[in-house]
């Protein structure tokens, strides 16, 4: 069979990296696709933006692909999978309706609410009515959201009201363009995060391996919020009792209610999850899609056949569906360019990429790209692209030994300014040593 995955990121190096692992699959193709797809066996690049739908069903159809999956959410929410579907194409992911629970965190919260599900308290706003004065009577540290799409990078915490008015009026005043024309205003939740993330259709469910994942830009989780900066899997923090108390108050509910929506569920449904002292598990946004740097450990521990479970989803076969995970933990440590998640800096070479290659472990690209090799017989060289540029991602018999494994694979890759946490994994390496939260 043939694989179509849409996007260009370290998600979508790794879905064609596992979907090229089956014996079912001939070829993947990644639209746009780095560096990192172009040179995995099985794998080849197409030059189609990952919002081109128009251009992605012509090519789906054309080459008769077998089975498209979806990685970013900007397709989803523009109906990419309803196109397909019209055009009898396979395809994995929400349709623009129920992608919406991502599209527009407004309307999450508002589903959220309606349906009963835990979540901090909140208010919208658009420029008219824009309230500073409800701000300021919030209790500090306050969290302030643009409403759409803004690439993981729409989200700010405030230590002081002043900075979330500045936040607000920002977002309201175009810094994120469409995707702040409406603000959240939300209560800021304690506790521990997790990433929750299930195979959907209707209200059958497969649940993937847990994980955690680190926003703040620097050690500590300190600094600006990013995509994120690393992740790793499982996440101690879900217990099995805890497990069944989401799948319970969250998943299922939400399931349910997008049903009784009229907006029945198909793909990858990603719950962020902050887990509260006394293990309530409060949602803090959902994504449509795979997590961006979850999945790459996630994948790196899933022994199943991907193209499998997506079409069982696909063809209303889920509860017949299992999966079967290495024991291993897994630890994916992001290296990112220089004034990320600002402007950052592209079109540096990155040296080390074939000394960590034969290194245990996986390397993949995110922000990156091929250039022409400096001289004959030489091989192409891999540039940044800007952003988060790798997640090097080791597995180990504990998060310590993971750990260990992708600081190695990094400690192989150079270019100037790259920058990367190393702490990743440290509260799982905790609670291994005994420690506290």
């Amino acid at each position: 069979m043939k694989v179509l995955i849409v996007g260009g990121g370290g998600r979508e190096h790794a879905l064609a990296w596992k979907c090229a692992q089956s014996p079912r699959v001939s070829a993947v193709f990644v639209a746009p696709g780095n560096a990192g797809t172009a040179l995995e066996p099985k794998v080849e690049n197409v030059a189609i933006a990952a919002d081109d739908v128009a251009a992605l069903q012509r090519f789906a159809a054309e080459r008769a692909i077998d089975l498209t999956i979806v990685g970013p959410e900007a397709p989803l929410v523009a109906g990419l999978v309803d196109r397909f579907t019209q055009a009898g194409l396979r395809c994995f992911g929400p349709s623009a309706a129920a992608a919406r629970l991502e599209g527009s965190k407004a309307y999450a919260k508002d589903f959220l609410r309606r349906h009963g599900i835990p979540t901090a308290s909140y208010a919208t706003f658009d420029a008219a009515s824009f309230d500073s004065g409800y701000v300021r009577a919030q209790r500090l540290p306050l969290v302030v959201k643009a409403d759409g799409l803004a690439a993981g990078k729409g989200v700010v915490i405030c230590d002081t009201h002043d900075e979330a008015v500045a936040a607000a009026e920002s977002m309201l005043g175009g810094r994120f363009g469409g995707a702040g024309r409406t603000v959240v205003i939300e209560e800021f939740l304690r506790g521990e995060e997790a990433s929750f993330i299930v195979v959907a259709r209707g209200s059958s469910v497969v649940p993937l391996a847990t994980s955690q994942d680190h926003k703040r830009r620097d050690d500590g989780d300190a600094g600006p919020n990013t995509g994120g900066m690393g992740a790793y899997s499982p996440a101690p923090v879900v217990t099995p009792p805890l497990h069944a108390r989401i799948m319970r108050e969250v998943i299922e509910p939400t399931l349910r209610g997008l049903a009784a929506d009229g907006t029945p569920y198909l793909g990858f449904l990603y719950a962020g999850l902050m887990i509260a002292p006394d293990g309530t598990p409060n949602v803090l946004e959902f994504n449509c899609r795979l997590g961006d740097p979850e999945t790459q450990p996630i994948l790196m521990r899933l022994k199943s056949d991907l193209t499998l479970l997506c079409e069982a989803a696909i063809d209303d076969r889920l509860a017949q569906a299992s999966l079967e995970w290495d024991d291993r933990a897994a630890v994916g440590v992001v290296m990112a360019a220089g004034g990320y998640p600002d402007a950052s800096a592209k079109d540096d070479v990155i040296e080390g990429l074939e000394s960590a290659a034969r290194l245990p472990g996986k390397v993949f690209h995110a922000g990156t790209r091929l250039a022409a090799p400096l001289g004959a017989g030489a091989p192409p060289r891999v540039l940044t692209a800007g952003g988060r540029v790798l997640c090097a991602v080791g597995l180990g018999t504990s998060v310590v030994a993971a750990q260990k494994q992708a600081y190695d694979l990094v400690r192989e890759i150079h270019w100037d300014a790259a920058r990367y946490r190393r702490d990743i994994g440290y509260r799982a390496i905790a609670r291994e040593a005994g420690g506290a939260r």
